[in-house]
C-alpha cells in the first residue's frame, strides 16, 4: 500500500468517493448478473447429484442382472444332474436306488422353480428400475438445457460488461491506494451493512444521503472544511458534502 499520510484529508475523502462510486458502478454490473451465478451453481451441483442417482441405479440395475445370470447358470446346473440322475435311474438295481435318484431329480425341479421365481422377481426389479432410470435421465436431460440457457445469459452479460468491469476494477485499486487501512477496513465494514452498498454519502437537505438522519448546522459545517472524516451517527456511513461528491468524476 501507498503511503497514505502524503494525502490530505480532503484527499482520502476524493479518494473514498472515487472509490464509492466506482464499487456501485460495479454493484449495478453484479446486479445485471442477478441470481443467475447462483443458479448457475446451484444447478450445477444438482446435476452432479442427479448424475451420482443415475449410476447408482445403473450400477444397481447391472447388480441385479448378474444375480440372474447366476440364477439362469444354476438352472442349467440343475438341468444337467436331471439329465444325469434320468440316465443313472435306468440302471438302478433296486427300489432304494430309484427313490433316491427320484429324490435328487424333484430336489433339481425345486432348485428351477425356486430359480425361475427369483429371475421373475428380479426382471420386475429390473423393469420398476429402469422406469426410474428414464426418468432421472430425462431430468438430468431437463436440468442441463435449464443450465446451457442460463450459461449463456450469465456468459454474455460478462461477455458485455467485462471490459468496463476491468477498468473499475483497476481504478477501484488504484483507490484504495490512496486511503489508510484502518479507513478503508471502515468503509468496507459499513458497505457490507447495507443492501445498497453505500458506505460514502453526501448531505442531501441537510440530511445523511444514506439513512436520511437530520444532520445538524455546525456539523454540516465541519463536513464542508474537510478537515476530519465524519460519520452519521445515526447509521455510521461517511460523510461528505455535496461539491465535493459531485466533483469527482468516474471514468470508463
Amino acid at each position: 500500500m501507498a503511503n497514505v499520510k502524503d494525502y490530505s484529508v480532503e484527499e482520502k475523502l476524493s479518494s473514498l468517493v472515487a472509490l464509492q462510486k466506482i464499487e456501485s458502478k460495479i454493484d449495478e454490473i453484479q446486479i445485471l448478473k442477478g441470481e443467475l451465478p447462483m443458479e448457475v451453481s446451484d444447478l450445477e451441483d444438482e446435476i452432479q447429484g442427479l448424475h451420482a442417482r443415475q449410476v447408482r441405479i445403473e450400477e444397481e440395475i447391472n447388480g441385479i442382472q448378474e444375480f440372474i445370470n447366476q440364477k439362469k447358470n444354476l438352472i442349467k446346473e440343475s438341468e444337467a444332474l436331471i439329465k444325469k440322475y434320468e440316465k443313472q435311474s435306468e440302471n438302478v438295481k433296486n427300489s432304494r436306488e430309484f427313490e433316491a435318484i427320484n429324490k435328487e431329480i424333484e430336489m433339481q425341479q425345486l432348485e428351477i422353480k425356486l430359480a425361475e421365481k427369483h429371475i421373475r422377481d428380479a426382471n420386475e426389479e429390473i423393469a420398476e428400475k429402469v422406469v426410474v432410470l428414464d426418468k432421472a435421465k430425462k431430468n438430468i436431460a431437463t436440468k442441463e438445457g435449464v443450465l446451457s440457457t442460463k450459461k449463456g445469459e450469465l456468459e454474455k452479460i460478462i461477455a458485455t460488461n467485462e471490459k468496463e468491469e476491468k477498468a473499475y476494477n483497476k481504478q477501484a485499486s488504484e483507490a484504495r491506494e490512496k486511503v489508510e487501512e484502518r479507513l478503508l477496513l471502515s468503509y468496507d465494514r459499513i458497505r457490507k451493512n447495507y443492501r445498497n452498498g453505500l458506505g460514502v454519502v453526501p448531505v442531501e437537505r441537510d440530511a445523511c444521503g444514506g439513512c436520511f438522519n437530520a444532520i445538524p448546522p455546525q456539523r454540516q459545517s465541519e463536513i464542508r472544511q474537510r478537515k476530519k472524516i465524519i460519520v452519521c451517527e445515526n447509521c455510521g456511513r461517511i460523510l461528505v458534502d455535496r461539491d465535493l461528491f459531485d466533483t469527482v468524476d468516474v471514468v470508463k
